[in-house]
């Protein structure tokens, strides 16, 4: 096939964004959530750096949140900080995206009924192709994420996971990171 779906992840498209998953902020989520973004967010960013995928870094009011959580890669990532609840409206953002030349962003963090669904629909208005990993993203009330979940959905935002963003990455069991990146979700 010479043309991949447009509605596919690409790897050589791609930006991930990680928002706001910092100490004391994920302290307020649920155990189980808070435990699942951390770890898909993480699986998420350890691909994104295999693959040269462009990986952001956003931390609101960290003097108050606290810093990013130590689970996660941050080496390579662009770390923004923000007081804005949509991640475009904050200075250097868009620029660094832009500067990307890349136009899907996946993104994950906390928390989806507030600063992912301001990110996502802005981004949406910047012409930016937009997923959310639906498992890496979490609310402190779960009525909040199944809300914004299908609010994005709505307008056109695919909402996905993690391990449909890896394989679509991957595109194939041949990819030479294949095997390395398919040990993360086992």
């Amino acid at each position: 096939m010479d043309h991949p779906s447009s509605d596919l992840c690409r790897a050589d498209d791609a930006v991930l964004v990680l928002i706001d998953i910092q100490s004391r902020l994920s302290a307020a989520m649920p155990q189980t959530a808070r435990a699942q973004v951390l770890k898909n967010a993480t699986i998420l960013a350890q691909a994104a750096l295999q693959l040269d995928i462009p990986l952001i870094i956003t931390r609101q009011y960290p003097k108050g949140l606290g810093n990013t959580e130590p689970a996660i890669p941050t080496q390579t990532a662009t770390t923004i900080d923000k007081t804005t609840f949509s991640c475009f409206r904050t200075d250097g953002f868009p620029q660094t995206l832009e500067q990307s030349t890349r136009r899907q962003v996946i993104l994950a963090g906390m928390e989806s009924h507030v600063c992912i669904l301001q990110t996502a629909f802005d981004l949406l208005a910047g012409d930016y192709q937009v997923f959310v990993a639906e498992d890496a993203v979490c609310s402190r009330v779960a009525a909040n994420h199944h809300n914004a979940m299908t609010r994005m959905t709505q307008h056109k935002i695919t909402v996905t996971n993690t391990e449909s963003i890896l394989f679509e990455w991957l595109e194939d069991a041949g990819h030479p990171r294949f095997k390395s990146i398919s040990c993360l979700i086992k």
